[in-house]
Parts: C-alpha cells; sequence; structure tokens
C-alpha cells in the first residue's frame, strides 16, 4: 500500500467547523487540544512517577479513617483488614494486568471497547465514562470539602473562617479551576513534595498513637470487649465483611496508576510494563500498612460522640489525633500537608478527565470539537464539580457513597476486562493456565460485583448521581453524533498500488465528472455511462466511484483504501475501508474536484434512511452528499469554482 501524497492531507480541512471569531472563543480554544498527540513525553523513574498516583491515591487518609469508624465502629480495623485483602489479592493482580494491555496508559475501559465493538461497545464505553465522570467529580468535590473541613477545624483559622464550609469549597474548586484554565502541567516533583510530607506526619501521629495505646492499655481491652459484643470470631469475620463494601473509597487511585504509564521511563514496552507494576505495587502496600494503622489507631483513641457527624473528628479523624496528642503546632503543619495534598487529588482528577473525555467523545463523533480543548472542557467540569458540592452541601461523609459506587464500578468493569481477555488469550500451550486464570478474576469480578451493590443498596445516592453523569453523556453523545454526522469522516488516504497512485494525478483538478454508483460492475457502468452522455452530455471522462464500508461502522473516522483503473476513456475509483458512503463520496470530490457530480435519488422513506445513514452509513446517498458539500463550502469558502451537482432519480 502506498500513503496518499501530503497534498491529499492538506487538500481539505477535516475539522468541519468554522474558527471562532470572537476574542472569549478564540482564548477557549487556544488552551491546547487534549487530543494531540505528544511523540516525545518526558519519563521519570517509577519510583517519581509513584507520588503521581499517591496524591490521589494517599489524600484519602484525610477522610477515610472517619469514615470507616462512621460505617464499622469497633469492627474498622477488621473490615479494613478486609478491604487490604481485597486490594492486594483482588485490585493490583487486576491493574497489573491491565498495565499489560495498556502501555499507553488508556486503562480498562480502553480494553473493554477493544474487547466489545461495534455500537455495543461505544455503549458501554458511554456508560463506564459516566462512571468514571461520577469517580472523578466526586474526588474533586470531596477532596476540596474535605481540605475546607480541615481549615475550618484549626484552631487558628477558625476564627476567621467561622462555618463557611460550602464557601470555602467553592473556592478551592474555582482556584482549581483557575490553575487549568492557565495551563497545568503534572510536576513530578511537586507530587513528590506534597504526598512525601504528607506520608511521613502520618507516620508521626500513628507512632503517637500507638506510643498513646501503649500507655493506656485499658483501651485495647476495651476493644475487645466491643469486638466480642458482635459474637464469636466468625461472626465478627462475616460481619466485617458485609461491612467492607463501605470501605471501598480505600482501593481509589489504580486507574490513575495505569493512565501515568506513559510518564514511566523503560526501554521498550515489557520494561514499562514492569516498572508500572513496581509502581502500583508500593502504592498498595503502602496504603494497605497506612490503612490498617490508622483504622486501629482512630478506633481506639477517638471516642464515640468525635467522629459521629457534626463532632470534631468527622472527616478528619488523624487530624483531631494529631492536635490532640502533638499540640496545636504539629496539628496545624499536618492540616496545612493536608489541605495542599487533598487539592493535589482534586488537581489529579481533573488531570485524568480532561485527558479521558477527549481520548474517546471527540473520536466517536459524540461529543463537540471543543470538548478536545482544554479551556471549555475545565469550565464544564467545574460547573458539574459546584453543581455536585451544593447538591451535597459540601459535606464529607454525604459524598463517600457515590465516590465509592464510581471507584467500584471501575474496577469492576477493569476485572471483567482482564477476565475476558484472558479466556480469550488462551492458546492450546496455556489453555490450562489460562482458563484457571480467568475464573480467578472472574472470582475477583463477583467480589467487586457484591461491594458494588451493597454500596448501592446501602447509599443509593452514589448511583443517582452516576445515572445523572451517564443520562448527561448519552444525550451529549446522541446530539453531536447527529450534529457532526454530515462531517466528511475520513482520517487518512493510502493507495491499493502504484498504478493506482499513478492514474490518480489523471483525474485530479477538473479533469472528470464524478459518478457515485451503488453497484461495481462492468455493465452497471456501461448503462449509466450512456445514460449521462445521452441526457447530460459531461464535458471529459467520467470517474465511477464504488465505495465498499467496514463491517464495523460504529467508528466516526476511519482510514480510507483508494484503487484507480482506467476502463476505455472513463476512470474506476475503488474504495474500501469506509464508514460512511455519503460522507467518502463528499471526501473524494473535494480532493479530486471535479467538473460535476452525478448524484442519484432512491425517493426512499426519508426517516428511514436517515436512521440507516446514522447507524450504519448507508441511506440516501445522492441527498446526504449534497447536503454534506454545501455545509462543507460553508465553512471554507474558496475563489475556485465549485462542481456543479446533479440530482437524478434512479
Amino acid at each position: 500500500m502506498i500513503k496518499a501524497k501530503s497534498s491529499l492531507d492538506s487538500k481539505i480541512s477535516l475539522r468541519g467547523a468554522a474558527e471562532p471569531t470572537s476574542a472569549l472563543g478564540r482564548w477557549l480554544l487556544t488552551g491546547g487540544s487534549m487530543d494531540e498527540q505528544h511523540a516525545h513525553t518526558e519519563t521519570h523513574p517509577w519510583y517519581m512517577v509513584l507520588w503521581l498516583t499517591g496524591v490521589d491515591y494517599f489524600s484519602t487518609l484525610g477522610y477515610q479513617p472517619g469514615i470507616a469508624l462512621i460505617a464499622a465502629g469497633a469492627l474498622s480495623p477488621i473490615a479494613t483488614i478486609i478491604l487490604v485483602g481485597v486490594t492486594l489479592l483482588g485490585a493490583l493482580p487486576v491493574y497489573s494486568q491491565v498495565a499489560f494491555r495498556s502501555y499507553a496508559g488508556q486503562g480498562s475501559i480502553a480494553m473493554l471497547e477493544n474487547l466489545l465493538p461495534g455500537w455495543r461497545g461505544k455503549l458501554f464505553v458511554l456508560v463506564l465514562l459516566g462512571f468514571a465522570a461520577t469517580d472523578f467529580v466526586i474526588t474533586m468535590t470531596l477532596s476540596a470539602a474535605d481540605a475546607a473541613q480541615h481549615a475550618m477545624e484549626n484552631p487558628y483559622l477558625q476564627p476567621f473562617l467561622g462555618e463557611a464550609r460550602v464557601l470555602l469549597t467553592v473556592g478551592l474548586l474555582a482556584l482549581l479551576a483557575l490553575v487549568f484554565l492557565k495551563g497545568f502541567v503534572e510536576a513530578i516533583g511537586l507530587a513528590a513534595a506534597v504526598a512525601v510530607p504528607y506520608l511521613l506526619l502520618n507516620m508521626v501521629v500513628l507512632l503517637r498513637g500507638f506510643a498513646e495505646i501503649g500507655r493506656r492499655p485499658e483501651l485495647l481491652a476495651n476493644w475487645r470487649l466491643d469486638l466480642m459484643a458482635h459474637g464469636d470470631w466468625t461472626m465478627i469475620m462475616i460481619a466485617s465483611g458485609i461491612i467492607f463494601p463501605k470501605l471501598a473509597l480505600g482501593m481509589s487511585g489504580f486507574e490513575t496508576g495505569v493512565s501515568v504509564m506513559p510518564l514511566v521511563s523503560g526501554n521498550g514496552t515489557p520494561e514499562r510494563v514492569r516498572a508500572t507494576r513496581l509502581l502500583l505495587t508500593a502504592a498498595a502496600v503502602i496504603m494497605s500498612v497506612m490503612l490498617v494503622l490508622s483504622s486501629f489507631i482512630t478506633t481506639l483513641l477517638i471516642p464515640e460522640e468525635a467522629f459521629r457527624t457534626g463532632g470534631e473528628a468527622g472527616g478528619r479523624a488523624i487530624a483531631y489525633l494529631a492536635h490532640l496528642y502533638l499540640g496545636g503546632v504539629f496539628g496545624t503543619v499536618y492540616d496545612i500537608s493536608t489541605i495542599l495534598i487533598l487539592w493535589f487529588a482534586g488537581a489529579s482528577a481533573m488531570a485524568g478527565l480532561i485527558n479521558l473525555i477527549p481520548r474517546y467523545l471527540p473520536r466517536f463523533g459524540m461529543a463537540p470539537r471543543w470538548v478536545a480543548y482544554r479551556r471549555p472542557l475545565v469550565l464544564v467540569l467545574f460547573v458539574s464539580a459546584l453543581i455536585v458540592t451544593l447538591v451535597f452541601n459540601a459535606d464529607v461523609e454525604s459524598q463517600a457513597g457515590a465516590y465509592a459506587t464510581g471507584v467500584l464500578v471501575l474496577m469492576l468493569s477493569a476485572a471483567i476486562a482482564v477476565a475476558l481477555a484472558l479466556w480469550r488469550e488462551r492458546n492450546e500451550a496455556t489453555a490450562r493456565n489460562g482458563a484457571m486464570l480467568s475464573v480467578y478474576f472472574w472470582i475477583v469480578s463477583a467480589v467487586f460485583a457484591f461491594a458494588l451493590v451493597d454500596n448501592i443498596i446501602e447509599r443509593p445516592d452514589g448511583v443517582i448521581i452516576a445515572s445523572i453523569f451517564i443520562a448527561f453523556v448519552v444525550v451529549i453523545s446522541a446530539v453531536s453524533r447527529y450534529w457532526r454526522a454530515t462531517e466528511l469522516r475520513v482520517s487518512e488516504v493510502t493507495f491499493a498500488d502504484d498504478d493506482s497512485a499513478r492514474v490518480w494525478q489523471d483525474i485530479v483538478g477538473k479533469k472528470v465528472n464524478l459518478v457515485p454508483l451503488r453497484s461495481n460492475t462492468s455493465d452497471a457502468r456501461l448503462i449509466k455511462a450512456a445514460e449521462l452522455r445521452k441526457h447530460y452530455s459531461p464535458r471529459g471522462p467520467l470517474a465511477f466511484i464504488h465505495v465498499k464500508l467496514l463491517d464495523n461502522r460504529s467508528e466516526f473516522l476511519s482510514p480510507i483504501q483508494i484503487r484507480v483503473t482506467q476502463e476505455r476513456e472513463d476512470f474506476v475509483v475503488e474504495i474500501s475501508g469506509a464508514i460512511a458512503i455519503a460522507n467518502t463520496i463528499a471526501y473524494i470530490s473535494e480532493v479530486i474536484d471535479p467538473v460535476s457530480i452525478f448524484l442519484g435519488l432512491t425517493r426512499m422513506n426519508l426517516m428511514t434512511q436517515s436512521f440507516r445513514f446514522i447507524f450504519w452509513g448507508e441511506g440516501e446517498t445522492g441527498l446526504l452528499v449534497y447536503t454534506i458539500l454545501l455545509k462543507y463550502w460553508e465553512l471554507t469558502p474558496e475563489d475556485d469554482v465549485r462542481p456543479l451537482i446533479f440530482l437524478m432519480s434512479e
């Protein structure tokens, strides 16, 4: 195959959209396009990139222990140990497999898109994007709300801030949006500077807590009595297993860990995959240790009235202990560190969304083109975060259910994707091992499914919020796909052979009359040529064009291959690999620049033809080619004479 000359690509604009004329419009579209491919991405050792994942993952220590106390009480340490087991034996193996199959950082959503081709895969991706939006937006709002809570409870700041939790949360979100509107670059060094001190400060508080427990042995005895109130150890484990889904926030961050893969150093794919797996393992082990220690310390040292909703430790259990046992100065340092990492977690979530959404929706034709630009997308995400903050009144515990729903759905989808991939990849040599691994990940999927269902039953607000995001994504996608259906929709052109590339030059530039045909037979061309020369007397040879569609026509853009042959005085142009007949003909017409175009009309039911065009790329070809060309010409005025268009009954 021979790639088309650059003149084909530069001949026309594929964007099919007018440039903005207002100063605001130009500013919005000059902040960088998120779907641009950057060939040279600066990479770093995995132990440095770890902190980019860490600001999302480790920041949950700011609110996770308090939420665990409310959900589990005395059972919190046991439920947390079960959570850690699910993390190390479930989430970590799942995302290690995802990393192996997603070395460019596409994540589990891309895996499912590849495993479920066609419209089924597209719809599944849209649903997962809705849950991903829930996860990331709630990460922003919950983190900002918890940062506000830490600031308000600080004894030095409280007199100035009062009870303005909502206003402070909105201010932090607005600051986040302003930073991204100006231009935010995820700095590895900054992430490390935020996350490392935060973990060290947490360790100081936890060690001080263990010292306090060692000094007061009655605390441990009282906790054992509270545990035994739930029955024997069998009953305790069952009760803790039922409770652990409420602690699912402690598993967030794995999807982020995969998305940062392009930043991980590695000579070749295998080394980068290995380094990413080390990153995921290190993050999971660090967080597991911190979760178990923090749940134990907070359960023994914080009285019930303090961690209940509205209490001094609500949403800030470790900070409460820092102030109580290490004094106001250390507690303030801890608060500042917590506010920084929580704010940075919101930045990580914002960065994740503005890289995730343009990867799918514009490529599917299911979003306006401006969605691929950073600044308009940041404004949309800020408005979404603002609405969520107001709905939940910036309350940390109230948002936990929605957050956990998003986290669990993404993990469940990743586990299912891995199980499906392993089952399909097995061969005769590895059939047994592949089948056993697939069964293992189906069991992991069942565990995540149980946690998800339990979370939805207990906290239905999470799935309600996710459903709103999903409905918004699906509606916008459907409207955008319809609105953008008349774009040219060809991504690349190649020639089938050298002869096609040579003959192509004989038909470009007002040399032929373009005649689309449904049937690609010599008899059909002879009949049509005789008809046209009898009734229209076209000047010059005819170029018959026949388009062969792909089986999967759910894609919005596709590369096409051109084969050109000469048949007596006329030419035959055969196109393969297209996803829409009318759009492809319009594209070829703009490249060839014919003298005239003869378009046939079937006069079939227009509603039926419209559905055939939207979903399968077929339909009333003649009228659609005419419509596409007129719209394109309105957006791309030229001094050249446009070809004459003849609409004829077939």
